[in-house]
């Protein structure tokens, strides 16, 4: 098994070894099955807006799902993620095994540079040391059923000052991929499934 590793140039040799540890942590015994390459979702995203602050709040109003917009609050930071979502086969309800959601680990970038992590919490690091915490408030389906929905989550903890200081909202849209597909048959087996989105960062004014 093949487990890649992303180096932040910004960040520490301790926030690397934490990278590294968090990957050894979600290869335990069980296999992780990985499917498509990242090539294949580094696409145009469903539709194009300005990465700059000001010109985002207009494009949220009148393009993002009812249930995602948050047109009142400014915009703090707009950043790509290209990662994975990890699985993990577990009982359902019904008792059947089920691919079920672990956490995500991913790459955040601005501007083609790499600026910080995405991983389980779900938690959001910025180069600088800050941290947003946060839970799931409302979802919007994908544009595919291949693709993850859209998301909007509260910020229920946060450390550090810097880039993201002071974000009470955060919004995860253009995703691609992301869905796990097909049965698990082997309790507590990982599948890594490629995916890429935006997450955009709101604060109040």
């Amino acid at each position: 098994m093949k487990v890649h590793v992303a180096i932040f140039p910004e960040l520490s040799s301790d926030h690397e070894e934490m990278v590294r540890h968090e990957l050894r942590a979600s290869s335990r015994p069980s296999r992780i099955i990985h499917e498509k390459t990242m090539s294949a979702y580094r696409k145009v995203p469903l539709f194009v807006f300005a990465l700059s602050v000001g010109s985002l709040t207009a494009a949220n109003a009148a393009q993002l799902p009812q249930d995602i917009a948050m047109p009142a609050l400014a915009t703090a930071a707009v950043l790509h993620a290209e990662g994975a979502q990890v699985y993990e086969c577990r009982a359902a309800s019904d008792g059947n095994l089920a691919w079920r959601a672990r956490e995500p680990i991913a790459t955040l970038i601005f501007e083609g540079s790499t600026v910080g992590r995405h991983y389980a919490g779900p938690r959001w690091e910025y180069a600088d040391g800050s941290v947003v915490h946060a839970k799931l408030a409302s979802s919007a389906p994908g544009a595919t059923q291949d693709d993850i929905p859209w998301l909007r989550l509260d910020v229920v903890d946060q450390r550090g000052d810097g880039k993201l200081s002071g974000v009470t909202q955060v919004q995860r849209i253009n995703t691609r991929g992301g869905v796990a597909r097909g049965p698990c048959d082997e309790a507590g087996a990982l599948r890594s499934v490629p995916y890429s989105a935006d997450y955009v960062f709101l604060r109040k004014d």
